[in-house]
């Protein structure tokens, strides 16, 4: 796929296993994701990752598993980076577990940025519950088919680079029927800002993410709008832990999660190609 400025945009493949597992691996992120693991693929799982990091000199295995089996990864060599208590209808926790197959994967990790979470979550800590302020004048709505082409355009203009395809209508399209809600801000019909919830009904969580602001309305605090009454949207459907993984140098984005009351739960070093470059990334969680 063409990007919009002339540069040929590279993404990672997402297989199905045997037994039902999903992956994500490709040289863009230089990684393999384990994004949903099957019981029935426990324990051939480990050898199954291994052996397609080795053919493809994968520099990280990340992979997302509930916490039943964290002892067989941690057996094998895997980091907990991040968790999330009452992942799965509130019941069973999910963890983060990384492996990493290349020192370099750890070095030149962004330390000013490290530092100044850590400030922030120190003031937090120190404050009473958030205040949270909206922009009453702007309204969000949800997005249907008939925005793909605006959605695209605002990924576009936001993000060089980025974990998935958002860039691309058809994956845009998929997921729309799928499991991935988008929400938007227009402005005199134009769109303004986005942001999508992606689905687990199942296990009655909901990922909040792919926030973008068109760089016409940055300043408006748009994010802030858009997840309040993504929030409140949420709840309404019987979605009850809520969740994000955000850049860690993107600090307003940490701080509009913070002041909706999440939880910082980890950093996930290194992790996802955004906006050009391999980045760290936090976890935060809600439950509603």
């Amino acid at each position: 796929m063409k990007d919009c400025r002339g540069g040929t945009r590279m993404h990672d493949k997402i297989e199905i296993l045997e037994n039902g597992s999903l992956i994500q691996h490709g040289k863009h992120n230089d990684r393999i994701y384990l994004m949903k693991l099957k019981e029935k693929d426990v324990p051939s799982i480990l050898e199954t990752l291994s052996k397609l990091a080795i053919e493809h000199r994968y520099t990280k295995i990340f992979c997302k598993i509930p916490k039943w089996a964290a002892p067989l990864f941690y057996s094998n060599g895997f980091l907990l980076e991040a968790s999330i208590p009452g992942f799965y209808n509130k019941q069973e926790d999910v963890l983060f577990v990384s492996k990493f197959l290349s020192t370099d994967r750890l070095l030149d990790v962004e330390n000013s940025q490290l530092q100044e979470l850590s400030k922030l979550l120190l003031e937090k800590s120190k404050t009473a519950k958030s205040s949270k302020k909206t922009v009453s004048e702007f309204k969000v709505k949800r997005l249907g088919k008939t925005d793909i082409e605006s959605i695209t355009e605002i990924y576009h203009e936001i993000f060089l680079s980025y974990p998935f395809p958002i860039h691309n209508p058809d994956y845009i399209l998929k997921t729309m029927d799928e499991n991935v809600q988008y929400y938007g801000v227009k402005v005199d019909g134009k769109l303004a800002a986005i942001a999508s919830s992606e689905i687990d009904k199942k296990g009655e969580n909901a990922e909040m993410t792919d926030f973008a602001t068109s760089m016409t309305f940055q300043g408006n605090k748009l994010s802030t709008l858009l997840l309040e009454a993504m929030e409140k949207e949420m709840k309404k459907q019987g979605i009850r832990t809520l969740y994000t993984i955000a850049r860690l140098k993107s600090i307003p984005m940490n701080k509009t999660f913070l002041r909706f009351d999440y939880n910082y739960s980890g950093t996930l070093i290194k992790n996802t190609n955004i906006a050009g470059n391999i980045e760290s990334m936090n976890v935060y969680y809600k439950h509603i």
